[in-house]
């Protein structure tokens, strides 16, 4: 009965929403309207308190309690405006929050990453699909749907700011870093897709920050590791990489998360990363695009900026150039002492300073952090792990299959006939075989390694007869849908000689990969469903055995003759 009411309670909350923040005002449209309490503790701050709040410091429930404590005694002592949680357990994170906002003198802003939702950090929690996956629906409205429902689960576990959603259009598909985290490469697509998200959250009430401005889709380096040159010109930028960016500011995005790049055509000087450059975060995203939201940067512990910049330094350019936090300082007291000294040199505007932490107390109102109450971890895992979170999953898998060719095909595949139900990728049956084998009345399920041998692809064939009805089905084993899928030669080519007979192959795995397979576009039907997980494998058998459709369409080229687009 308990457990009936707590989903009640879910499902009131998530659909009401939207009638109830339409109540309220944007955080863009606060920015416009005197707060007292945010000037009230403006007042009350110290100039080194103020200067703190820019700076959000990392944190993990996965690790020792050494590393936990010491984590609190720096929110303690520096007084920092926020926290940034990664990997962990929801109840472990409650607990943690708890005990760091009491050591708070301000309310902390608590945040993640949380691109596909709280999944991405947190066990025992939900994973909505990736974006690649996300990209290719053709309803954005499941998309704010998704929105409002991160959003619930984010301020269940206590976290008011999701540095999320990635906005870059991931038009090179050797991108190391973006890649299956985009909604694609078409700059329309990715926008609608984005706005619907981050308008779901929004109107969740919780803060966003699209990122990687100004656009990381089109490197072939990991600002994790190096700084990326972005060599395109300014027009070049303008029309493709700022696009989403520019739509998303008129609609009313509360954040922006600057890259680390060096973008010659915007800052010419050498080695200096985005994030740092005064021409791009204040000449063009507040300036000339006329963002007036919460402008993050990116880790300041990445190789993209700490290789130049050290010693507080990359934090100080940082708030030169702009922007109201710098989350990850390799060193926040040197970095707070380095903008107080220049303040008094009168090298940065106290003004900016002061309005960038205003931004920063807003945020904190706007999202309800003036009651410092921290929710009970009791429960936690079953209120997030509930049914309309998993019915919603569903429903997007099911929307995001996409044929690329035999629908005809498929509709047509016989109940009865001889049916081989191959899995590559898997030792063991895969749900997706479990699902067709009581639908396929005479089905015959076989497995194959993606690193199989020639001795292991001789001894397989052996078991496929020219009359058999065959579905191949193709499995990514590693934890995230990257491009350069680990086959075996031998295994390519046994694919790629299968397409010669009446064979259906779905590809559960990054689209990308199916530029592996020179051949694969001869199969009788081909299905991509982007990703490994069970719930792309069990939509899949839906479709299959007639239970639902399929809509979606390719959100990137993967072929000369696969485009963006494409699907029956």
């Amino acid at each position: 009965m308990k457990r009936t009411l707590r989903l009640l309670v879910l499902a009131l909350s998530v659909g009401g929403f939207q009638s109830a923040t339409a109540q309220k005002q944007s955080y863009i449209e606060s920015l416009n309207t005197p707060n007292k309490w945010v000037d009230s503790v403006f007042r009350k701050m110290s100039k080194k308190e103020k200067i703190a709040q820019m700076f959000f410091v990392r944190a993990h429930t996965n690790l020792s309690k050494q590393y936990q404590d010491s984590v609190g005694r720096v929110i303690k002592k520096e007084k920092l405006g926020g926290v940034v949680f990664f990997q962990g357990g929801p109840g472990r994170q409650l607990d943690l929050t708890s005990k760091y906002q009491s050591y708070a003198k301000v309310p902390l802003l608590i945040s993640s990453d949380g691109e596909w939702g709280l999944g991405m950090r947190l066990d025992s929690t939900v994973s909505f699909p990736y974006q690649m996956t996300l990209g290719a629906i053709q309803d954005d409205k499941l998309l704010y749907k998704m929105g409002l429902e991160v959003a619930r689960q984010f301020k269940r576990v206590g976290m008011q700011f999701n540095l999320a959603p990635v906005a870059d259009v991931n038009n090179n598909a050797k991108n190391p870093v973006i890649n299956f985290r985009s909604f694609g490469e078409d700059k329309i697509n990715v926008t609608k897709k984005v706005g619907a998200y981050m308008q779901g959250m929004q109107d969740g009430g919780i803060m966003v920050s699209l990122k990687h401005f100004p656009g990381h889709g089109d490197t072939d380096v990991d600002s994790h590791y190096d700084l990326p040159l972005l060599g395109f010109s300014k027009e070049r930028l303008d029309s493709l990489e700022l696009y989403p960016f520019k739509e998303l500011i008129k609609q009313g995005a509360a954040g922006v998360m600057i890259a680390h790049m060096n973008i010659p055509s915007l800052d010419n000087t050498p080695n200096l990363p985005s994030t740092l450059s005064r021409p791009i975060v204040t000449g063009l995203l507040k300036e000339k695009l006329g963002f007036k939201g919460l402008i993050i940067t990116d880790a300041m512990n990445m190789k993209g900026v700490a290789k130049f910049y050290k010693d507080g330094e990359a934090e100080l350019r940082a708030a030169a150039a702009g922007n109201d936090i710098m989350e990850l300082a390799n060193d926040s007291k040197i970095a707070v002492k380095k903008i107080r000294k220049a303040m008094r040199k009168g090298q940065i505007s106290k003004d900016q300073i002061y309005a960038s932490i205003k931004k920063i107390l807003l945020a904190k109102y706007w999202t309800g952090l003036t009651d410092r109450t921290v929710p009970s971890s009791a429960n936690v895992v079953s209120d997030l792990n509930n049914e309309i979170s998993q019915s919603l999953i569903d429903e997007m898998a099911s929307a995001s299959i996409t044929v690329l060719k035999g629908k005809e095909y498929i509709s047509g595949l016989s109940k009865s006939a001889p049916t081989v139900i191959l899995s590559i990728g898997s030792n063991t049956e895969t749900p997706f075989q479990a699902g067709l084998k009581s639908h396929f009345t005479n089905a015959s399920l076989l497995n194959l390694n993606l690193n199989a041998t020639a001795n292991d692809i001789a001894n397989l064939v052996g078991q496929l007869k020219s009359e058999n009805q065959l579905i191949i089905s193709i499995h990514d084993t590693r934890s995230r849908p990257g491009n350069n899928l680990p086959m075996s030669k031998e295994v390519v080519q046994f694919i790629n000689e299968q397409v010669q007979k009446n064979v259906v192959i779905t590809l559960f795995a990054n689209p990308y990969n199916l530029a592996a397979f020179n051949e694969i576009e001869k199969s009788k039907g081909l299905i991509v469903a982007y990703q490994k997980e069970e719930f792309m494998q069990r939509a899949v058998v839906k479709y299959l055995t007639g239970k639902s459709t399929a809509n979606g369409k390719l959100p990137v080229t993967v072929t000369p003759t696969l485009k963006f687009g494409a699907g029956e």
